[in-house]
């Protein structure tokens, strides 16, 4: 829900927020966001293990972040997004503060909620920014949709928790859901 009592909030609001708090600064509006459940933290994890674990046994120079870690999608600094997992390829983007660009894979758990948040809404923004691949993981129909960017629009391809997912910013890395831990 975003706050009524001022029009448009700024980074430096969104910084200023106490550290406990959870929430997004999406054009200029500050959304606060509820304490992950179970399932959630669960898939989360599972998935943030099997990228971190890929990205290692290559060597490579990608990290792998959860939330809540901040990404400060365009210059303008109005909007700043903690996905549930980023992984950032150009080390360059990387802050103290998060990450300051889009980047290159994002995925986003469902909350019940606000499922049209991720599903409308931030596919929109991470349409704009530039990522280059936006996974969005449903716990209750146990389904993924998998975007990826191809000349300037979001393709979608639709997976269940009983499936291999190739990702798409890598060339042999694939995710076999029945191997998580779910």
């Amino acid at each position: 829900m975003a706050l009524a009592q001022k029009t448009t909030y700024t980074e430096e609001d969104y910084y200023n927020l106490p550290e406990d708090v959870r929430a997004e600064l999406i054009d200029g509006q500050i959304y606060y966001q509820a304490a992950p459940g179970l399932i959630h933290q669960t898939i989360s994890g599972e998935l943030h293990t099997a990228i971190n674990n890929y990205i290692k046994s290559k060597k490579g120079s990608c990290r792998v972040f959860a939330a809540p870690f901040a990404v400060k999608l365009f210059d303008s600094g109005s909007t700043i997004v903690e996905p549930d997992i980023s992984v950032i390829c150009d080390r360059g983007k990387l802050t103290d503060r998060g990450c300051f660009g889009a980047p290159d894979w994002i995925i986003e758990i469902i909350s019940p909620g606000n499922p049209e948040h991720d599903l409308i809404y931030k596919l929109g923004l991470y349409a704009r920014a530039g990522v280059r691949e936006y996974w969005i993981a449903d716990p209750r129909s146990e389904t993924i949709l998998v975007y990826y960017l191809e000349q300037k629009n979001f393709e979608i391809r639709a997976y269940s928790f009983e499936s291999k997912i190739k990702v798409n910013i890598f060339d042999d890395f694939e995710i076999d859901f029945r191997e998580l831990d779910l």
